[in-house]
């Protein structure tokens, strides 16, 4: 889209953000107790000056309905507006030292889950009070979001007494205009950035009314259910200054504090919601955001406004209007101004029931049912927060609701913490079992339990690895748990403890008890087919990528005094075929015999009788691979110096495939796979049939062998018993 398109997009959207900001200015001014205008002071500068200052490129701000009840108390313990208003400039310079001070990490610490709730909540909300409003019942105004409500009444009994108090024409309208709005996308109108399905019902709802006078009198709506802007006598109708002469309060400054705190949670909660709605997901430093709100409500008290947030009801309408940038936001703010100066009589003919239609679909798509699935699917540890919070902010308000949905999180959080805060894992190597414990990469304080439970329990006489690798931080806590195991637990227990990945900065090393190496006990009592599933369980650690630690420079001195392998592997000598990588092996398990095609000559047959007979080794494995390239030159006859006579030996497993009649080359993937399969059944055949003392190992039982083959594309090995 061009910046021109945007500029579009922006104004339309701008209008109708305008339209729906205008009545909850209004609004939340007339529920804090404070002068009508002074709701509409606060929008002009929550547009204009936040929007200018803000990086958030959809954010809107203006008084909230969350702050109204703080409002209206904080007037009547302070006992005028004017000392009100000096309260507000104060919340406003904490929340700009705030953001100077770099206050907004705090947003980075709500979980997604109750940011989903605040915006869920905020849908059904907007559903359930507009419902009213939508069929004519205007008794309470656009900005009441609370449930138990100044009449008596509460959000449910509310939408009961609708149908004592239907007016059909605004019934009419918001029927229509729903519908608009609902299939307004599947109309050419949609092409129409400029001019959104929001901006064309507002339009609908003033000239259906007009039609209603002229010709249905019966359906027309009373000015009771119209915009209703109260006219400006001057500018001391407008602004109103704070008492300056009120700074020394004390009175004063808890009121600031109290304000300063709640608008700036809202105000991240609500920046955090908006990054959600955003479908280019564009986000804005909440430090800059904490300066932008900050010297808004300094500017607003100084002019006679109410406190200003980040507001998420007209953010997201803004989002749906089709707003791309924070041009919208500023000329939403500037055409408040104009409105109240200039038009007020023309915005006067505006059907509240046109922005109720309007709010309802917006709570529609901040509430959809796909968001609860979607939400469910993840589990209870999210879905349950995410309820909560709904039903706190419904039932109770923003502020409170947000701090029940954080407490239910971090209740699950801890939760979690405790039954899984890191990862254990029992580890087969040669014969011993070792339990690795790998600790998260945040260790702190709420791990302490569980890790404690873990090594604590650990029986006698066993192997232990903590490994820290992973860890950007161990709490001080964990690091004081971890040295009192070594030192105390482990010692007494007869543990052999490796501790790994610590930073020298918690002054513990790495400490180094045991390494996984075979020794001539372990060798002697493994028995092939156990060997055998030791490399297939390697191979899987391979495959999936979870390596064990291997201490290789530790394991050079402890293999020094002599090696006791339990297998020799006679494979490829490709690079993709380095055994002790793919069995996931360290120094001494295997003795590893390389060659081009793995064939079998008289050195080669020598060095496995030399493992066999002399070193103890139980198993004997053959392993090809596929796409092996001395295969294909065999396949393809090669002939090249000494190269020759080796391909050769691969000869007889070209001859034995006779399953191929057509392309007996190396182009041939069927025929090559056939052939390298062969090659390593030949090649256990000569063995048994070349060493009578291989082959006489085998009869005893001694010894096992078998073929395998590496798939260079998978990483698996696949054996042949």
């Amino acid at each position: 889209m061009s910046n021109k398109n945007f500029i579009g997009a922006d104004i339309s959207a701008s209008i109708v953000v305008f339209l729906v900001a205008l009545p909850l200015c209004l609004g939340v001014a007339l529920a804090s107790g404070a002068p009508m205008l002074s709701g509409v002071i606060a929008g002009i500068i929550g547009g204009i000056v936040v929007g200018f200052l803000s990086k958030s490129p959809s954010s809107v701000s203006g008084p909230a309905a969350g702050l109204a009840a703080v409002v209206l108390s904080s007037i009547t313990k302070l006992g005028s507006f004017e000392v009100f208003l000096m309260a507000v400039v104060i919340a406003g310079a904490i929340q700009l030292l705030s953001g100077i001070g770099k206050a907004g990490f705090i947003a980075n610490y709500i979980p997604s889950n109750v940011i989903k709730g605040l915006l869920a909540a905020i849908g059904i909300i907007l559903i359930l009070k507009q419902i009213p409003h939508a069929v004519g019942f205007d008794i309470d105004g656009e900005d009441d979001f609370t449930f138990f409500q100044k009449d008596g009444q509460n959000t449910f009994s509310e939408l009961l007494s609708i149908f004592s108090y239907f007016t059909l024409g605004a019934v009419i309208i918001s029927a229509i205009s729903l519908i608009a709005l609902i299939y307004w996308d599947k109309t050419p109108m949609k092409k129409l950035s400029f001019f959104p399905a929001s901006l064309f019902v507002v339009i609908l709802g003033v000239a259906l009314n007009a039609a209603f006078k002229s010709f249905f009198p019966a359906l027309q709506i009373e000015s009771s259910h119209l915009v209703n802007i109260p006219a400006i006598k001057g500018v001391d109708s407008f602004i109103t200054m704070p008492s300056f002469a009120s700074i020394g309060n004390y009175q004063v400054w808890v009121v600031a504090f109290t304000i300063a705190i709640i608008a700036s949670l809202e105000t991240l909660l609500n920046l955090e919601a908006v990054e959600n709605l955003d479908s280019l997901k564009r986000t804005a430093s909440p430090n800059k955001e904490l300066v932008a709100q900050g010297i808004g409500n300094i500017f607003s008290g100084l002019l006679g406004g109410i406190p200003i947030t980040s507001v998420i009801v007209r953010s997201s309408v803004n989002i749906n209007a089709g707003a791309k940038t924070k041009l919208s936001t500023i000329l939403h703010g500037v055409f408040l101004l104009i409105s109240v100066v200039l038009i007020a009589p023309v915005l006067n003919l505006i059907p509240l029931a046109s922005l109720a239609a309007i709010l309802l679909f917006t709570g529609y798509k901040l509430a959809k049912i796909s968001l609860f699935k979607e939400m469910y699917k993840k589990g209870l540890n999210q879905f349950i927060p995410f309820v909560v919070t709904i039903l706190a902010i419904i039932f109770t308000d923003l502020l409170i609701g947000i701090l029940v949905g954080l407490a239910v999180s971090i209740f699950y959080l801890l939760k979690s913490n405790y039954k899984n805060p890191f990862v254990i894992e029992k580890e087969v190597l040669h014969q011993d079992e070792t339990l690795r414990i790998e600790l998260p990469n945040q260790a702190s304080f709420l791990n302490k339990a569980t890790i404690k439970e873990t090594l604590w329990t650990v029986p006698n006489n066993s192997k232990v690895i903590i490994d820290a690798t992973y860890s950007d931080f161990v709490d001080n806590d964990i690091v004081e748990l971890i040295t009192d195991f070594k030192n105390t637990v482990a010692v007494e227990k007869n543990i052999k403890l490796n501790i790994l990945g610590l930073k020298e900065k918690y002054n513990l090393d790495d400490h180094i008890q045991f390494l996984n190496v075979l020794d001539k006990e372990t060798q002697q009592k493994l028995k092939a087919d156990e060997i055998l599933d030791l490399l297939k369980a390697g191979n899987d650690r391979f495959v999936k990528g979870k390596w064990t630690e291997k201490y290789l420079k530790h394991q050079v001195g402890a293999t020094s005094f002599g090696q006791n392998p339990m297998a020799v592997v006679l494979s490829c000598i490709d690079s993709r075929t380095t055994t002790e990588h793919i069995f996931d092996l360290g120094l001494g398990d295997i003795f590893s015999v390389r060659i081009a095609g793995n064939i079998l000559n008289e050195d080669i047959l020598g060095s496995m009788e030399f493992a066999t007979n002399v070193v103890g080794t139980k198993l004997v494995v053959v392993l090809g691979h596929t796409k092996c390239g001395a295969i294909v030159g065999a396949c393809n006859h090669v002939e090249m110096g000494n190269l020759t006579a080796l391909l050769n030996k691969v000869k007889p497993a070209i001859e034995k495939e006779i399953t191929t009649t057509e392309n007996r080359n190396g182009t041939n993937t069927t025929f090559v796979k056939n052939v390298t399969e062969l090659n390593v059944h030949l090649t256990i055949e000569r063995i048994r049939k070349e060493s009578y003392i291989i082959a006489d190992l085998e009869k005893e039982g001694k010894i096992k062998i078998v073929g395998g083959m590496y798939d260079v594309e998978t990483g698996v090995v696949k054996f042949y018993e």
